[in-house]
């Protein structure tokens, strides 16, 4: 019966593409590197205030916090930082007006700063049961314990819901279609994730069953609803999943969803936490497509991804850069991953902070991380 549920799901899903008109092509090479051109080199933190859990207790009119906001990116204005990486989430378009009033005060605040935001509008990661309203308080000892998944399990395998993930997409990228403010779409992060050390392990796989499959079908659909508003700012979507043995300039080794990803995204971006080595041959592995590239997620101390030895290979090859984390607060990222198998309670402390820049009085955690980073930014 389960399959016969899921072979519905499928023809369903598909019948719905199929019957949508065709996906406007992506930026030509030209476009994409006229418009790199003008943008500086790029640096700053995947960001959320440290008085958030989630990507809803930021923006829900409840718990929106500018001031904290103003506070916490006055701090990264003083380092350099140009640019950060920002979750929206599906959920806060059930309040449309109020949230599209929260958003532009946010890029008001970013302006302030001389911050133009990169906008994620769905994530694969972490808690697959989002509900809206005040959300609940971090898990003692676990990192990224309040995170949630856009769109959830329920959206995700209802095709019932697809129009309304449809609104919402059109809806804030065409409200902010023409806001300079903006620096790109990031359309959806890492779409083929499927949490097997957090959430899916530690409760009894709740994600839904062929859930790459649905989101490789979904995720062309979602490039079209942007696209198909105009936007003035690039769309991408990440790869994440780098590896010795599959070179990554040769197109038969990319999965079908790398295959999407790539072949629809205007802006190459991709993830890397690993030593600098690995992070230089990836890099060479993907210029070879000959378009702008920016590393979305790096800096994990405990996995020798750091500001010191990666920020002078990316700005040789002209790479933009954001790491995870900006000032220690309820998501909890300072602590390591294997965290959730293993909680940092009972006195239990992590050798070295996993990611953040900041402490939550915005002290540096390691001073000569803010050096290397106002190096590279050129900020005295």
């Amino acid at each position: 019966m389960k399959k016969l549920l899921f072979s519905l799901l499928f023809l369903t899903s598909t019948l719905y593409a199929l019957a949508q008109p065709k996906t406007p092509e992506r930026w030509t090479q030209a476009k994409a590197d006229a418009w790199y051109q003008k943008q500086p080199w790029l640096f700053g933190p995947n960001y959320n205030p440290a008085s958030a859990i989630n990507q809803l207790e930021m923006f829900q009119a409840d718990s929106f916090d500018p001031a904290a906001i103003d506070k916490e990116l006055g701090w990264a204005e003083a380092l350099g930082i140009n640019t950060a990486r920002v979750y929206l989430h599906d959920l806060l378009w059930e309040d449309p007006e109020g949230f599209k009033k929260r958003l532009d005060q946010f890029l008001g605040i970013c302006a302030k700063h001389k911050i133009r935001p990169m906008l994620v509008l769905f994530d694969s990661c972490w808690d697959p049961f989002p509900k809206p309203g005040t959300q609940r308080a971090p898990q003692p000892g676990i990192h990224n314990s309040g995170w949630l998944q856009s769109p959830g399990a329920e959206a995700l395998t209802d095709v019932s819901q697809y129009p309304r993930l449809e609104a919402y997409v059109k809806g804030v990228v065409g409200a902010f279609k023409n806001d300079p403010r903006i620096l790109l779409w990031d359309v959806w992060n890492e779409p083929d994730n499927t949490n097997d050390n957090s959430y899916g392990r530690n409760h009894l796989k709740q994600e839904p069953e062929r859930k790459k499959d649905i989101v490789t079908r979904l995720l062309p659909e979602v490039f079209r609803w942007a696209r198909s508003v105009n936007p003035t700012q690039p769309l991408t979507s990440g790869v994440w999943i780098f590896s010795k043995d599959r070179n990554m300039s040769n197109p038969k080794n990319w999965s079908a969803m790398e295959k999407i990803q790539f072949e629809h995204s205007d802006i190459l971006t991709f993830h890397h936490y690993s030593d600098v080595e690995s992070f230089e041959r990836v890099i060479k592995e993907l210029k070879t497509q000959n378009r702008p590239m920016i590393c979305t997620e790096f800096m994990a101390r405990g996995a020798n991804s750091k500001f010191q030895t990666h920020l002078p290979v990316a700005k040789k090859y002209n790479v933009g850069m954001i790491n995870w984390g900006f000032v220690a607060g309820k998501s909890q990222t300072y602590l390591p991953w294997d965290s959730w198998q293993n909680p940092y309670v009972n006195g239990r402390e992590p050798s070295v902070w996993f990611h953040e820049i900041l402490k939550a009085d915005g002290s540096p955690i390691d001073p000569a991380e803010t050096a290397a980073i106002k190096s590279a930014t050129g900020k005295k």
